[in-house]
């Protein structure tokens, strides 16, 4: 069983990016059901985005950025930002930062 929390940056300005809804859905063959949504905290994180253990099988992970950046009056390329992962049998916990700016994303596995 396996759990997910997320961390974003906003890296244009070097501060955790506060109020970001999040949604984390599961594939049930070809249709997503929703699974969890949450909103970042003061410190850009997301840690009780799963309340229960998560089965293996494909995730995504979607960020709406777009709303964060309208709200700090910034132009931005971006309305969203997707992590889509496998979740493995024994994956553990998945730790899955974004790293934001106006112009563009990156993600890597945390710890």
């Amino acid at each position: 069983m396996s759990s997910v929390t997320t961390h974003i940056l906003d890296t244009a300005l070097g501060q955790p990016a506060r109020g970001i809804a999040l949604r984390l859905e599961r594939d049930a063959c070809g249709d997503w059901d929703m699974l969890a949504t949450g909103i970042t905290d003061d410190d850009g994180r997301c840690r009780d985005l799963t309340t229960q253990p998560l089965q293996a099988g494909r995730y995504r992970l979607t960020a709406d950025i777009g709303a964060y950046f309208t709200r700090s009056g910034r132009d931005t390329l971006y309305t969203s930002a997707q992590i889509d992962f496998v979740m493995t049998e024994n994956g553990g916990h998945y730790h899955l930062p974004f790293l934001i700016s106006p112009w563009s994303w990156s993600t890597y596995r945390g710890s």
